[in-house]
């Protein structure tokens, strides 16, 4: 008996999810696979290649209720091939979308990828000559419905926000203090003031801090050929004014102080700001905000959420 050769046994392989029918028939919305490790890479605002790992789920649907299954392996190759040719970009992920229903003709006709990876960014200190990382957590979603293309980009942007009230509360307490420190009857010496400004018993009561975060979500426009997530990213920070910092020295935590003091702000401004600030880019088709301060004063979380809603079923 001649021995099997490697060719003659791949032939013979069973492919049960091609051959064998559904024991209970019915269409799928999606069939896929999820965390995908592969490495991304993404052109920065600067023209520099930012490189990370990312965790990818690729789906099509399965419009066939008579098939038992898809395709996955192929999802996986043409990930691993375009993620690794070439930086994402609205034409790179349609035209991998494409492959994805290529690959599943008489299947599919709609597939979606979504791409999650930390972006980073190098910034500049406020007031020192130092510079440092930042991480910011992003996500890229899109699909690709019967022809129609959508692309949908969310990061996340830390912030520092100090309540209003505390601050309003602080302050009336200093001015009482003040009131017992200094006879209201005698001339106030200039001198004594400005050392108990700069005393611990004259500042005897600050607000209440919380680092926060910003979950911004956007639905980007035909026009736009590039995933712009260092424009999103700086136009959120610009309207919160106070973003966490990287390398600081006490002349950049002192100028951080003054922005927290300078822009005093409930979870409802913080909302508001960003939304002002993305119905002002009308690139932007829609979008989603959630503004999250993880307050120092409770156990639970301060949250406003604000949409643009242009699009049916978008929430």
């Amino acid at each position: 008996m001649a021995p099997i050769s490697h060719e003659n046994l791949a032939r013979v392989m069973p492919d049960v999810a091609n051959d064998a029918r559904p024991a209970v028939a019915g269409q799928l919305d999606w069939v896929g696979m999820g965390e995908i490790h592969a490495p991304v890479s993404v052109a920065g605002a600067d023209g520099q290649v930012v490189t990370s790992g990312a965790r990818v789920d690729a789906f099509v649907n399965l419009k066939r209720p008579d098939v038992r299954g898809i395709h996955m392996s192929r999802l996986y190759l043409h990930v691993d091939k375009s993620l690794s040719a070439e930086p994402l970009s609205p034409c790179s992920l349609r035209r991998l979308l494409k492959q994805f229903l290529e690959s599943h003709a008489e299947l599919s006709d709609r597939a979606r990828i979504d791409i999650q990876f930390d972006y980073l960014i190098r910034r500049p200190a406020l007031v020192s000559e130092n510079t440092g990382w930042k991480s910011y957590p992003v996500r890229v979603g899109a699909e690709l419905d019967r022809g129609q293309f959508s692309l949908e980009l969310s990061v996340q942007v830390q912030y520092s926000s100090t309540c209003p009230c505390s601050a309003a509360l602080a302050r009336q307490l200093i001015q009482e203090r003040f009131q017992l420190d200094f006879d209201t009857g005698r001339e106030l010496d200039y001198r004594a003031v400005l050392a108990w400004l700069g005393s611990e018993q004259g500042i005897m009561a600050t607000p209440h801090s919380q680092r926060s975060l910003a979950d911004v979500q956007v639905k980007l426009a035909p026009s736009f050929q590039n995933l712009p997530f260092v424009e999103i990213i700086d136009r959120i920070e610009d309207a919160l004014q106070t973003p966490v910092q990287t390398a600081v020295k006490r002349e950049d935590e002192q100028a951080f102080a003054r922005l927290n003091g300078q822009n005093l702000m409930f979870c409802e401004d913080a909302a508001r700001r960003m939304q002002l600030a993305l119905d002002a880019d009308d690139r932007i088709d829609d979008f989603r905000i959630r503004a999250s301060h993880f307050e120092s004063l409770h156990p639970h979380n301060a949250v406003a959420v604000a949409t643009k809603g242009v699009v049916d079923g978008y929430v």
